[in-house]
């Protein structure tokens, strides 16, 4: 047992010194803002965690803005990170998101995007999918089902409610099968609620410790990844056959497909695309639900007026 014990320690410590040293090195070279890398290869991964699991995550930003300043180095998710928390900075990245700095993620988050991702394209392929994007979002298709569509499911989703419910994962629910039918025109059943519980491991996997080996959240996540694609796989494949016939659905997936007449998307960028739609809407929609009913609650009279106008 002890010799196991050791083997373990020099088999950790070896590489650590390495790459403790590469760090240095290499955070010398590119110059960097003041800051700490953390613990060899985990960095300050758990530390972020930690604090984003917490009802105010924000100390870990403060704790090192008063140590470093408002540009502060890290190591995060498996990469080096600089944090900026100076409005003159942010809007001077922003002004230049294309030109002097580009749109990234650490690996361990692209993994789980996938490589065609449209949080990772660049360039005209990148603008080409934020513009159909956005002309989908802006459509009459939208206009005329989205309302018709949050209203229904909400009501499906209400009428299942036991007397207490836990409000935030409802409304992630609820997100998610919005997104299904805007998508790809999927209503609630058992073949979604499937891929939802699959998708919620991938989404768990963005905030673990990029480490499979060590880390069997992200091992589930990949697991998980590689499950959605599959299934959505299977339903693009489809799509296409009935959309070479001739038969069309008013959906992203029909538009997508609309698109593709160069054959500039293949299978799998498509499900890339899809994947990193329903990543992009489903926290943040989510939260927002949730948000809006605590505050209407707590605030009365604001409810009341909203209850005046709907009515």
């Amino acid at each position: 047992m002890a010799a196991v014990f050791l083997y373990l320690v020099f088999s950790v410590a070896l590489p650590a010194i390495i790459f403790i040293v590469h760090r240095s090195s290499r955070c010398r070279r590119l110059r960097l803002p003041p800051g700490s890398l953390g613990l060899p290869f985990v960095g300050e991964t758990l530390q972020l965690i930690s604090a984003y699991k917490t009802e105010n995550p924000e100390p870990f930003i403060d704790e090192r803005v008063n140590r470093f300043g408002s540009v502060f180095t890290t190591h995060v998710f498996g990469e080096p990170t600089v944090f900026s928390v100076d409005p003159e900075t942010n809007r001077f990245i922003l002004q230049n998101e294309g030109k002097l700095f580009e749109c990234s993620y650490p690996g361990s988050i692209s993994n789980l995007l996938g490589k065609h991702s449209l949080l990772l394209m660049k360039g005209n392929l990148h603008k080409k999918m934020h513009s159909l994007t956005m002309s989908f979002a802006n459509s009459s298709i939208i206009r005329d089902h989205l309302l018709v569509d949050i209203d229904r499911l909400i009501r499906l989703n209400l009428d299942s409610w036991p007397d207490r419910v836990l409000l935030m994962e409802e409304a992630k629910k609820i997100t998610f099968e919005l997104t299904m039918k805007q998508l790809m025109s999927f209503d609630p059943c058992e073949w979604t609620e499937s891929l939802r519980k699959e998708y919620v491991l991938v989404i768990e996997g963005f905030f673990s410790v990029p480490l499979p080996i060590f880390s069997p959240t992200y091992r589930r996540a990949i697991k998980a990844r590689t499950k959605v694609a599959e299934a959505l796989s299977l339903v693009v494949k489809q799509r296409r056959i009935e959309s070479e016939s001739g038969e069309k659905r008013k959906d992203m997936l029909g538009a997508l497909l609309a698109s593709d007449d160069d054959g500039g998307l293949s299978d799998e960028g498509i499900v890339d695309f899809l994947v990193a739609l329903l990543v992009a809407g489903y926290e943040t929609t989510s939260t927002s639900m949730t948000l809006a009913v605590k505050f209407l609650t707590e605030t009365p009279l604001a409810l009341a007026q909203i209850m005046v106008s709907v009515r």
